[in-house]
């Protein structure tokens, strides 16, 4: 049997948002997509069969965590990332270039050599070249892989951030070099250039020359507000090639989807739904919820009687609360799923109004309320 290649196709636009299919060898994605993080080969607290459910048709796992523990090696041996943490979802993995920039506890970087860190579990010193990046993501088998880029911290400092552009360039070229060809798997760009929009589009252009199979976001999950997010966004949409998927990387809340949606944007990863599952935090449609609230003590009603793909309506607030309050594990368990299946049914909801040429409206009465 011939296995598929990567594609993707706009379906429908209403105004810049679009209604997209990416087809890959594991399954299709339905575009605009959220892609869960399983950084370390696990999305945490979950099982992969109750993150099917909530709809989930891809996920992401991280370069640099599983190059570090438990090693590339370990997880090559037994066939690759799906085969290590049994997960038959299509998996798009991050080259590292962010993890650098925030863990590592010495960071320099080399042009040629690439960043130079130390771990941030033992401190021992690695290399991490656009190629090893590349060959690491090969190991671990993705299906979408992304070019290892330098993420700088967020400045207003101009010859800073184009400097920084133009090494992510070249190493954007080093890695399609690196990459090869095999049409059942993408490799994505990842344009940077900070706030300024006259270097981001030089890196959209400088990137459409090198010609990748999708166009990523970079630097824009580095502490700007989300006005500045959607300035960005808003002067390079036209700019960004039509027939290739755009992946706003790192970002973010409901409205930052809504928002980005509205600017064209198709994919999206974060750990805000399932760090907040975690910490007692929970995503509604009436707004969000700090469960360990002394009010939900005596609350027997569910987290949100509008959900209705994943049931989880089982439990009550007041069951919820006692579980943060009494540090058991269930409760982040709980509402760790209950935030991904509410990402996924805002997806599904923005899909379907895309579809329906109403998500204009959709977006309007939302934006402020999630």
């Amino acid at each position: 049997m011939t296995l598929k290649k990567f594609n993707f196709n706009v379906i429908k636009k209403n105004l810049y948002s679009r209604l997209g299919l990416i087809e890959t060898k594991r399954g299709k994605i339905d575009t605009p997509a959220f892609m869960p993080v399983g950084t370390q080969g696990t999305v945490k607290a979950t099982f992969i069969d109750d993150i099917k459910k909530t709809g989930s048709q891809i996920i992401l796992g991280n370069t640099y965590h599983l190059m570090l523990r438990p090693g590339t090696e370990r997880i090559k041996s037994v066939g690759g990332l799906h085969e290590f943490m049994n997960c038959d979802l299509p998996i798009l993995t991050d080259s590292g270039g962010f993890q650098v920039m925030s863990l590592s506890k010495l960071n320099k970087i080399d042009r040629e050599k690439g960043a130079i860190f130390s771990s941030h579990i033992d401190g021992k010193k690695i290399i991490l070249s656009p190629e090893k990046s590349i060959q690491i993501q090969k190991d671990l088998n993705s299906d979408i892989v992304m070019v290892m880029d330098e993420c700088p911290k967020k400045t207003t400092d101009y010859k800073t951030i184009k400097k920084s552009l133009e090494l992510s360039t070249y190493w954007a070229e080093r890695s399609k070099k690196e990459f090869g060809s095999n049409p059942q798997k993408a490799l994505f760009g990842i344009t940077q250039g900070g706030l300024f929009s006259d270097l981001r589009i030089k890196s959209i252009n400088d990137l459409i020359k090198i010609d990748f199979d999708g166009y990523a976001i970079g630097g824009l999950a580095v502490g700007e507000t989300q006005k500045e997010m959607f300035e960005v966004l808003d002067n390079i949409k036209e700019h960004m090639p039509d027939n290739k998927p755009r992946y706003l990387m790192g970002v973010g809340t409901p409205s930052d989807i809504l928002g980005s949606v509205k600017r064209g944007i198709d994919m999206f990863d974060c750990v805000m739904p399932t760090r907040s599952g975690r910490t007692g935090l929970a995503f509604t449609w009436n707004g969000r919820i700090n469960i360990r609230n002394s009010k939900y003590k005596n609350d027997n009603t569910p987290l949100d009687v509008k959900i209705s793909n994943f049931n989880l309506n089982k439990y009550s607030k007041n069951y919820i609360n006692h579980l943060f309050n009494s540090n058991e594990i269930l409760g982040s368990m709980i509402l760790t799923l209950h935030n991904i299946n509410f990402y996924q049914e805002l997806m599904f909801a923005i899909r379907e109004n895309i579809k329906k040429g109403t998500f204009n409206a959709f977006h309007d009465k939302y934006i402020g309320k999630l």
